[in-house]
């Protein structure tokens, strides 16, 4: 459906699925950018066109689901949506760590599939100054959209088995993650425990 969607519609199509990807929709973000630098690779569209509507597009979504978490604020976390995207023990950590650690939960979010709908909603929901949220995300999308469309557009023939090395990559660097994180909460409770009552 993506492809079909990309390929008919070129441009729109691209930003379109990039826009309802950003929002939380089930597709990863990267199928639209790798499939524009796919058919950039075959020139079938204009290289520089491409990869501007792609960073457009990523960023249009981002800025969405920080307005609408900025505008209804807490009211948000009572539509059906939201909770899908959004449990209430995941909105709980991630607010808390917006108030330690908020820009770097921006820029982070970027490259982590999964979470970014999550961060960019809270972000809102807790006020992130929006320049700030405009800023970080830029240069996360900076980084990240062209390096999506370089590799299509470069290795088209070999992205199959790149992509198969990325998802390994990816699952070791989420499991890493979630260790840290254990093992930080783990100390953090050690601690707690050892102080006195």
């Amino acid at each position: 459906m993506v492809a079909d969607l990309i390929e008919r519609f070129t441009y729109a199509g691209i930003f379109l699925v990039l826009f309802v990807a950003g929002l939380g929709a089930p597709i990863p973000e990267e199928a639209p950018i790798f499939a524009a630098g796919i058919l950039a690779s075959q020139e079938v569209i204009r290289w520089w066109l491409a990869l501007i509507v792609c960073f457009v597009g990523v960023l249009s979504g981002d800025v969405a689901l920080y307005w609408i978490g900025h505008h209804w604020g807490e009211h948000i976390m009572d539509w059906r949506i939201t909770r899908f995207v959004l449990t209430p023990e995941r909105e709980q950590v991630v607010v808390e760590a917006y108030h330690r650690h908020g820009m770097k939960i921006v820029f982070t979010a970027r490259f982590v599939a999964g979470f970014r709908a999550a961060a960019y909603l809270t972000a809102g929901i807790v006020r992130i100054p929006f320049w700030k949220f405009l800023a970080v995300d830029g240069i996360a999308a900076l980084i990240g959209v062209p390096l999506g469309f370089g590799v299509a557009y470069l290795f088209t023939d070999q992205l199959p088995q790149i992509m198969r090395g990325v998802h390994d990559v990816q699952r070791i660097l989420i499991l890493a993650g979630m260790i840290l994180l254990a093992a930080v909460i783990g100390y953090a409770a050690y601690r707690k425990s050892r102080r006195p009552v």
